[in-house]
């Protein structure tokens, strides 16, 4: 098993742990490959009857890592489709495990993580959690397009389309993307805790409840719509426009904040403060 990613068992319960705290757990493809051989050995397991997903650190995840291949690579589609597709594969394994999926989250909960954390089963969040989808800042897309089945299209919109990063947990539970926030601290012992109490139930039922659950989602078109919007994510990727190439550009030379902060001095721009209604 990778460094990046821990295991471990609490009597019938297998513990995942993102490992890579010095990268606010930024899930790279160690990571991802990490994640599906733990999936694969307890989903295995007929001891394990409850997953649980943490992060070490400061955070749960602040997303999946972007910095991987080289800009050739992402000149390529074929490079593009492949590494949206193994975000997307890894962050629904956990929605179709044949064990009960739980994330624990504290701290950051960002991008592509929030997707995880919401694919999970149940999400338990501590009160320092913070959430936010900042893609649209960067001109990607989502992966996994799971927020408006969740919460609402109103919602989602919302979070999706402002890029806003400080959501607090009790947001996300009154958004019902959140079962339960707890104090800082006791967002894994709580998620440990529940985990334990669906083990003590008959296994079969509540693999079978679950699948039952999964598969209404999917007679109102979950898995179809959530392919869609991978493709779509893909073809953002690949938008041509005089801004998002200025943009690319910046964020090359200077790094990311100085790119969105040069998108928002645009926007300004474009604003006429003698515009009158």
């Amino acid at each position: 098993m990778s460094t990046v990613i821990e295991t471990s068992r609490q009597g019938p319960i297998g513990i995942i742990a993102l490992n890579r705290a010095d990268k606010l757990n930024a899930v790279n493809d160690e990571m991802v490959a990490g994640l599906h051989a733990a999936l694969d050995g307890f989903e295995a397991d007929d001891k394990i009857r409850a997953i649980v997903l943490h992060g070490n650190g400061r955070s749960f995840s602040a997303g999946f890592d972007m910095e991987i291949g080289t800009p050739e690579d992402w000149q390529s589609r074929d490079f593009v489709a492949g590494l949206i597709g193994r975000d997307f594969d890894i962050i629904m394994r956990f929605w179709r495990s044949n064990k009960p999926t739980i994330a624990a989250v504290h701290g950051h909960c960002l991008g592509s993580a929030l997707e995880l954390a919401i694919a999970c089963d149940l999400t338990i969040a501590s009160e320092d959690a913070r959430f936010g989808a900042p893609e649209v800042l960067f001109g990607s897309g989502i992966v996994a397009m799971v927020h408006p089945r969740f919460s609402s299209p109103k919602r989602a919109k919302e979070m999706l389309l402002t890029g806003r990063t400080d959501y607090d947990a009790y947001t996300m539970k009154d958004w019902a993307l959140v079962n339960e926030v707890v104090d800082n601290g006791e967002h894994l012992s709580r998620a440990l805790e529940i985990a334990l109490t669906i083990a003590g139930n008959d296994p079969a039922a509540v693999q079978m409840t679950k699948a039952a659950i999964n598969r209404t989602l999917d007679q109102g078109g979950f898995s179809d719509g959530l392919h869609q919007a991978r493709d779509t994510d893909i073809d953002i990727e690949f938008l041509d426009s005089p801004e998002k190439r200025a943009f690319n550009a910046v964020m090359a030379e200077h790094g990311p904040k100085a790119a969105v902060a040069w998108r928002k001095a645009q926007a300004q721009k474009t604003a006429d403060p003698q515009e009158k209604n």
